[in-house]
């Protein structure tokens, strides 16, 4: 398999570039490196967004459709750029997809500016486009196989156990909040603070589902990513209600720690810190240690 780094996400940004009839990336900077390598094309003011792997295109190409539509309904949201094809590029196989470049922010992205964009998504009406469940859990299988050799099998199998115990026990959720469009990742990083207020980021996981999945991710934010109380308070103060006092709460939350620990493993072929972020993680969730701190990717 060849591995998906920055060089080999270069490579297939500049076969995407030429199909779209856009300049060559040149030097362009690397924004973030993970399901995606996002790249800044500079001029024209284009971001691209670069999938790990051909898998992703139906994800990818679902991202655009959302955009567009919650643009329609005057949601405040990244905007995929215009001048190309309406559907992804593919590189390989790969995934490209290219963006407006936002105005500079103002500021950085607090908890508190996600209750805004939160609540907007939440009173949607059912979309005509199908999103489809926030399964938080069905990439799991393919990240740990990604990282078969490089981490320990029964880390692997840990993993895999968690996996299936909270599978079994989602569908018997019982929700506080009427379900329906949900971001999927709501977290300050996907929030964009520009001259005109919050812009919402990072649409892929757009779905039909429980709302407590955009609550359940900042409360997760706060427990194991540093996010401050008084900042999580402010959040939860602005939506209306924390999402700790829900019964499903704990599984919830265990199912995205799951994920999360899950994902890191990648990576772990290429870059040793997240190798040991990977161990950290899957440490923490077998010795019941909740308040073991995290750090992101």
């Amino acid at each position: 398999m060849i591995p998906f780094d920055e060089g080999r996400a270069r490579l297939l940004l500049a076969r995407a570039c030429d199909s779209a009839g856009l300049p060559g990336p040149g030097d362009a900077p690397l924004l973030a490196l993970g399901e995606n390598a996002v790249f800044d094309l500079g001029d024209p003011a284009v971001v691209a967004k670069v999938g790990r792997g051909p898998e992703l295109y139906d994800r990818a190409h679902r991202e655009l459709t959302v955009a567009h539509w919650l643009a329609g309904q005057g949601v405040p949201v990244v905007r995929p750029y215009d001048a190309v094809a309406p559907e992804p590029q593919s590189a390989d196989g790969h995934p490209v997809t290219f963006w407006h470049r936002l105005t500079p922010a103002v500021r950085p992205a607090r908890p508190v500016d996600l209750a805004p964009l939160l609540h907007a998504l939440h009173r949607l009406p059912v979309p005509p486009v199908p999103l489809g469940r926030r399964d938080l859990l069905a990439p799991v299988e393919r990240w740990l196989a990604s990282a078969e050799g490089h981490v320990a099998p029964e880390d692997v199998a840990f993993l895999r156990h968690r996996r299936a115990a909270f599978e079994a026990a989602l569908p018997d959720l019982v929700p506080r909040l009427h379900p329906g469009v949900i971001h999927g990742d709501a977290l300050p990083r996907n929030v964009h603070v520009g001259p005109d207020g919050p812009v919402l980021l990072d649409l892929e996981f757009v779905a039909d589902d429980l709302r407590e999945h955009d609550l359940v991710v900042l409360a997760l934010a706060h427990d194991r990513y540093g996010v401050p109380a008084e900042e999580y308070d402010a959040f939860t103060a602005a939506y209306g209600w924390d999402v700790r006092e829900w019964l499903g709460f704990t599984v919830l939350r265990g199912a995205r720690e799951t994920a999360s620990a899950s994902w890191v493993a990648q990576q772990a072929a290429s870059n040793p810190a997240a190798l040991a972020e990977f161990r950290r993680r899957v440490d923490s969730l077998r010795d019941g240690a909740t308040g073991v701190r995290w750090y992101p990717f």
